[in-house]
């Protein structure tokens, strides 16, 4: 039985850390499992390092790809900075999911501003449920560093209701055949997470 919430994931991170292809995964598999889905997304200044978010919400019937202020469950933030930006957005009992990876805004590289210190311990003291772990080390274990993306969906795929083989399924239909062990190995290592 499919329940009929409204559910907000959002995903958030820095260009060319794979935040699209991600969030594009993550929408396949939920309509997979039969859900209505909805998905917007920000580019940004993606090609240089700049902001990109993608909203995606699921459940029976969703009429808008945006998620309201207060109304995310999860956010998987691909950049450690990254994930204060997008707090306004998510419910006092969300669960957040962090690469602890560190990427320097050119502000901070130009030494006009300062990078903000123990943003783990501020997420662990407002919210219930942080997760932070190093997607980047987990991915260049499974063999590619670029898999960083899809070690995060492993580490969400345990917060939401969709079969582990759905997510399977979808991975091996994302990406040229070479690319499949790598890529499920690297879930695996973010369920594992």
């Amino acid at each position: 039985m499919i329940d009929s919430k409204v559910h907000s994931i959002l995903f958030a991170g820095v260009g060319g850390q794979g935040i699209l292809r991600a969030s594009d995964i993550m929408c396949m598999a939920m309509m997979e499992a039969g859900f209505d889905v909805k998905k917007s997304e920000v580019h940004g200044m993606a090609q240089r390092g700049g902001c990109v978010n993608s909203d995606v919400r699921y459940g029976v019937k969703v009429y808008s790809p945006l998620a309201e202020a207060g109304s995310g469950e999860i956010l998987i933030s691909f950049e450690k900075m990254e994930a204060l930006r997008y707090l306004k957005y998510l419910n006092k009992d969300a669960s957040i999911i962090v690469n602890t990876e560190e990427i320097y805004p050119p502000s901070v590289n130009m030494g006009d501003a300062t990078y903000p210190d123990d943003v783990i311990g501020f997420l662990k003291k407002h919210y219930p449920r942080v997760i932070a772990f190093n997607a980047a080390d987990l991915a260049l274990k499974a063999g590619n560093i670029k898999a960083a993306n899809v070690v995060l969906l492993g580490a969400v795929s345990n917060l939401v209701k969709v079969d582990k083989s759905i997510w399977e399924s979808v991975i091996k239909k994302s990406f040229p055949q070479k690319l499949v062990k790598l890529n499920l190995d690297a879930f695996q290592m973010g369920i594992a997470a």
